[in-house]
């Protein structure tokens, strides 16, 4: 069962975007987030589930700090992210990682896998000390850890099909040694049996490493298969949360029933 203890708290979040002056006037201020509020407790997955425009992405680039909240505070681990120093941070960073979306677009196509995975451990040596050799087998072990293995070190990402590249974009998520896995619509860039497979790979991973998983997606059923609770946020407030069984067995409101509604049957994940 996971913990109770907060890994990741979001209170009272605001983000505003001033308005633009132009030739025409002034265009209104967009409020991307209002009064946001969401606790992630460590071992758990927790679904934040919209449609495009509702604030999801603000809210990601906040929690990594790319953005800074008009109003509210975001602690991790307790600590209150906006107060800490530029080397406090950077230390931060390496227990807080990101998988993208698209996993063509997210690796650079003239770095080997071998310098795309050990990217992070060169960028984080101060914390984790690892020297070259060491690297090395780091990602050699976590290639191996997603499904490829070490033969696959020396190539390039042109050489992968989309759910080997999200493998390898895992890895490289892996190689500072987060607490806590960000995961951008991970899946929906890939076929339906290669969602299967890489969702089949996150629960694993969590159960080996103990990873807090902060999954973002409009995907209703990948959200009902992976997490354990969720959140629905419309224009940029949260208007329902609850474990995934209440949401999607019992939607209060009617944006809620709104989307379960319109949502597909739920395929089935397991192998």
């Amino acid at each position: 069962m996971p913990d109770t203890t907060p890994m990741l708290e979001i209170e009272n979040v605001s983000k505003i975007y001033p308005g633009r002056r132009g030739m025409f006037g002034s265009s209104a201020a967009v409020h991307a987030l209002t009064d946001v509020s969401l606790a992630v407790k460590r071992g758990e997955s927790f679904g934040l589930v919209g449609e495009s425009g509702s604030g999801k992405t603000t809210m990601t680039r906040s929690i990594l700090q790319l953005e800074t909240p008009s109003a509210g505070v975001i602690r991790f681990m307790g600590k209150d992210m906006a107060q800490l120093s530029a080397v406090e941070m950077r230390r931060l960073r390496a227990k807080i990682q990101i998988v993208f979306q698209d996993p063509y677009a997210s690796l650079n196509p003239r770095m080997s896998v071998h310098d795309i995975v050990t990217e992070p451990m060169l960028i984080h040596v101060e914390t984790l000390g690892l020297n070259a050799r060491q690297r090395t087998d780091r990602a050699a072990e976590l290639l191996s850890l997603v499904g490829l293995g070490p033969q696959y070190l020396r190539r390039y990402p042109h050489e992968f099909s989309g759910g080997q590249r999200q493998r390898i974009c895992i890895a490289r998520a892996l190689a500072s040694g987060p607490e806590l896995l960000l995961l951008d619509e991970p899946t929906s860039a890939l076929d339906v049996s290669v969602q299967a497979q890489v969702l089949n790979l996150l629960f694993e991973l969590q159960d080996k490493l103990g990873l807090t998983y902060f999954f973002i997606s409009h995907d209703l059923a990948v959200v009902r298969y992976l997490c354990d609770r969720v959140a629905l946020i419309y224009h940029g407030k949260i208007v329902e949360q609850g474990s995934s069984d209440e949401i999607f067995d019992n939607p209060k409101g009617d944006y809620a029933r709104m989307l379960i509604g319109a949502m597909p049957e739920v395929r089935v994940y397991a192998e």
